[in-house]
């Protein structure tokens, strides 16, 4: 299958996920609780449900791996990844920074993603060699090069796992013109769409990261994990190209991108 095809794929899939959850954003939900800490809603699974449905029958060979409902399928070399509502905790509260995540991998690399931010109007869709595209118009990262004209956003500047993250981040806020959270998928949009140099996450799961490769890269942007290392990791640093390693310097990211 062409990268193109995919590209059409990811995107009508985030079309359907974005919209059934977005039919239940700013109703009356109950608000579950998970193993993890995290929230969940009928919406959640809904918007998952929707876009398992739709890849069934457009790709019934395929697997599937999602944040609610788990894994389907017999292991074989393309998998799609859902994310429903990537960032429940703004979606309940009314908050409109999340999205729904679709991404396709063949045999550990992710071939296009796609991230539907209904409630703010964004959406973003990418495939390798395709380019990242945001509502239709071709997207790239900021030209911005100096750390002081930085924005640099976060989901949570707490980084619970890593104080010594945190330590550095603070004091990066202190040198860049803008320092905000609420971030989630938000984030990676910002920065893939050129309002933002820098989006970090302390703590992802596949189904979080994976369409973000697609969509930094094709925007002309750096992915990397806190390690340094491209594509999928367990956390995220995403930016700008200009100031990819001055940024990653500065929070004690290792230079290498390989």
């Amino acid at each position: 299958m062409t990268f193109s095809k995919l590209f059409e794929a990811v995107q009508e899939v985030a079309r359907i996920c974005g919209d059934v959850a977005h039919s239940h954003f700013r109703k009356d939900l109950r608000v579950e609780w998970k193993a993890d800490g995290s929230e969940v809603t009928r919406a959640d699974r809904e918007a998952e449900a929707a876009a398992r449905e739709w890849i069934r029958r457009h790709f019934p060979g395929d697997d599937v791996f999602g944040e609610e409902l788990g894994a389907e399928g017999n292991s074989g070399p393309r998998r799609w990844l859902i994310d429903p509502i990537d960032g429940t905790r703004s979606f309940v509260r009314g908050v409109p920074l999340w999205g729904s995540m679709i991404a396709v991998e063949e045999s550990g690399t992710v071939l296009a993603g796609a991230v539907n931010c209904p409630a703010t109007g964004d959406f973003v869709v990418a495939a390798r060699g395709e380019g990242c595209w945001h509502n239709g118009s071709r997207a790239s990262v900021s030209s911005v090069d100096t750390v002081s004209k930085a924005t640099i956003l976060c989901t949570d500047q707490r980084f619970r796992r890593n104080p010594a993250r945190a330590e550095r981040w603070s004091e990066l806020s202190r040198h860049v013109a803008i320092a905000r959270s609420w971030g989630d998928c938000y984030g990676y949009v910002m920065v893939a769409t050129g309002r933002a140099e820098l989006m970090v996450d302390d703590r992802l799961s596949p189904w979080d990261v994976a369409s973000l490769v697609p969509i930094i890269e094709e925007a002309g942007g750096a992915f990397t994990d806190w390690q340094g290392r491209r594509g999928m990791g367990n956390d995220a640093v995403a930016t700008n190209a200009l100031l990819a390693d001055e940024l990653r310097k500065m929070l004690g990211v290792p230079e290498s991108l390989a």
